[in-house]
């Protein structure tokens, strides 16, 4: 009987020792998606921002086209 409840103390121990990792790897995975997403908008923003700067710069080369045209 001593071997018994010995052998479910372990298991006890392993089994909260188990479940302890697993909780900081999902606290660890949602810690890098919440990274990543942050990277994919900070990305997107770039994007636009050289969109806009693109733009910007071809209608500067478009009006000073137009200028000489004149």
């Amino acid at each position: 009987m001593k071997k018994v409840l010995a052998i479910l103390a372990i298991s006890f121990v392993f089994a909260s020792c188990g479940n302890e990792a697993s909780t900081e790897d999902a606290a660890q995975k949602a810690a890098d998606s919440a990274r990543v997403a942050d990277s994919l908008a900070k990305v997107a923003a770039d994007a636009a921002a050289a969109d806009s700067a693109t733009k910007a710069a071809a209608d500067t080369v478009k009006a000073a086209a137009d200028s000489l045209k004149k």
